[in-house]
């Protein structure tokens, strides 16, 4: 059995200051006079399922509304799934908790299992949940692309239905690439030619990270040889000339000390001393030739160095502020080059795929349309049989499939179903119907034959039975009943046929209490019952208390 609402708690909506109301399994019917508040029910409902709210609905005095339901049995797998997706608690035992609650400073919160959540979570369990319907709120059923879903779903053409959108999706990917390549093909061969440029002057420049600061020391050396060649013989005549250097003297200074030593012992130390003064000028020495013997006073040298400082100056002028930044354009500009070459060769790739998808998508295409138009015939005898239960003895209703200029998401065509209620009218779409009657009965024959295929666990109905009456009121009674049987049915309605054929009678009331107007939900069994349908039926007269056991006696 499918999911079944087993409670609704309202609170400070409308006229209802708290209500707790158990509708039970089957079809269940909601009667009471016109104006006390049986709208209540519906409007509890779409705030549940997400519909749009207004601090309005708030009942004077109060601060906040709130709406709460649960629903039993849920063991739908997409209604995990959504959960799941959101990131709220699962149903635990399969009961589904939903909640809502409005606040006269214009915020609301909404519940689901006890968690919060968005709007759209609950629109998406709405969509899944319930399927409300009143006298002028068709849409689901006049939209074709819902048409067309029924449709596929009568014709257990779901699963291909999905193939033929996932492959009109794969196609439309391809050509949208496709597009973009040619689209932009002169710009990217510009773009290839100036990137193909741009690594070929940084690769072949052959940088490297610290290749700057060597060269920038080099230049400096190399820009004052002249000068430091000099001043290094200069010092090495003072340090190891021929005449008055340090060496000579200190070669003089070790001596002296040495002689000092042999007369006072303890002047040793002093000898010590020269001795690593002696050492350490010869080694300044060495080292000064060294270095002198490495400058490079060569024009050609200097002028290498400062050319690749050029260079270097000229790709940072380009490309970046460091040689780092050069390297990293250098990197990003051959990727970029690499994506370009590839897209080029792409495009000649794509035309063989874009080929094959397009094969693919006509072939499953015609697949789907064949199972649509034998399904159509099949649906147009079971909802004119329906229609026919219901009074349209000589209707026409058929389903016609429009060719698509090109394949869209739902196939090669979409779905219309044609409605003609006597002979000699011309048929026309199901959302052009004026005639309320005419469109509750419509709608209820679709049901009935689309029973086994619409999934939805609970149908509202809200005064869609307006403007019928007698055998067709029983007709659509009957309907009601049988579209209960595998799922559950609330109704609020005028009919007593149809009040009388429920498995459950609820019944509106308004009253002033404590000098506040309520509203209030009773059920209705064996005495209360029949008092009720006699009132719809006109009265308290014996002919009407007479007329309403026998609709009960002989209820569907």
């Amino acid at each position: 059995m499918p999911a079944t609402l087993t409670s609704l708690r309202i609170r400070n909506l409308a006229l209802v200051e708290d209500l707790f109301w158990e509708p039970g399994p089957g079809f269940t019917a909601i009667t009471g006079e016109t104006g006390a508040g049986k709208s209540v029910i519906i409007g509890a409902l779409n705030l549940l399922i997400g519909e749009r709210a207004d601090k309005s609905l708030i009942r004077s005095g109060a601060d906040t509304c709130t709406v709460e339901a649960v629903f039993d049995g849920v063991a739908d797998p997409r209604l995990a799934s959504v959960l799941e997706e959101a990131g709220v608690e699962p149903c635990e035992e399969e009961r589904l908790l939903l909640k809502r609650s409005l606040s006269t400073e214009g915020s609301g919160r909404q519940f689901v299992n006890g968690s919060p959540c968005t709007l759209a979570l609950l629109r998406s369990l709405g969509v899944q949940l319930v399927d409300l319907h009143g006298p002028h709120d068709h849409q689901s059923l006049f939209s074709r692309d819902q048409q067309t879903r029924l449709l596929d779903s009568f014709a257990g053409a779901d699963t291909l239905r999905s193939e033929v959108s996932e492959a009109r999706r794969h196609l439309a990917t391809l050509e949208r690439e496709h597009r973009e390549i040619h689209e932009n093909e002169q710009a990217a061969l510009r773009e290839i030619d100036l990137l193909t440029h741009q690594t070929a002057e940084i690769s072949s420049a052959e940088l490297l990270p610290e290749e700057e600061e060597l060269l920038v020391s080099k230049h400096r050396a190399a820009a004052n040889a002249t000068k430091i060649l000099q001043l290094c013989g200069g010092l090495s005549t003072k340090i190891s000339g021929e005449e008055f250097s340090l060496l000579h003297g200190i070669s003089d200074t070790v001596r002296s000390t040495r002689e000092l030593s042999k007369l006072d012992p303890s002047a040793e130390a002093l000898v010590s001393l020269a001795e690593a003064a002696s050492e350490a000028i010869a080694e300044l020495d060495a080292a000064l030739q060294d270095y002198a013997g490495a400058v490079d006073a060569d024009p050609a040298a200097l002028a290498a160095v400062e050319a690749r400082l050029d260079l270097i100056q000229t790709l940072k002028r380009k490309y970046g502020a460091s040689l780092t930044e050069i390297l990293e354009f250098g990197q990003q500009a051959t990727y970029r080059l690499c994506e370009l070459q590839g897209r080029a060769a792409r495009s000649g790739e794509l035309d063989s795929e874009i080929q094959k998808a397009a094969s693919l998508l006509t072939t499953e295409g015609i697949r789907l349309t064949a199972k649509r138009k034998e399904a159509a015939t099949s649906l147009e005898k079971k909802v004119t049989s329906g229609l026919k239960d219901l009074g349209f003895a000589k209707c026409e209703f058929s389903i016609s499939l429009e060719k698509l200029s090109e394949p869209g998401p739902q196939g090669m065509e979409v779905a219309e179903f044609v409605f003609s209620p006597n002979p000699g009218e011309d048929a026309r779409p199901l959302r052009a119907i004026a005639s309320s009657g005419e469109i509750s009965r419509v709608m209820l024959a679709l049901k009935g034959a689309l029973a086994e295929q619409d999934e939805v666990p609970l149908l509202v109905f809200d005064e869609i039975d307006s403007n019928v009456g007698g055998e067709i009121a029983t007709r659509v009674a009957v309907r009601m009943r049988d579209l209960s049987a595998n799922r559950q049915v609330l109704c609020i309605t005028h009919l007593p046929q149809v009040a009388a054929s429920a498995h459950n009678h609820f019944v509106v009331s308004k009253e002033v209490r404590e000098g506040r107007t309520k509203t209030f939900l009773h059920p209705t069994k064996d005495q209360s019952r029949i008092t009720e349908i006699a009132r719809m039926l006109g009265g308290k007269s014996a002919t009407a208390i007479a007329h309403a056991k026998d609709l009960l006696a002989h209820k569907a």
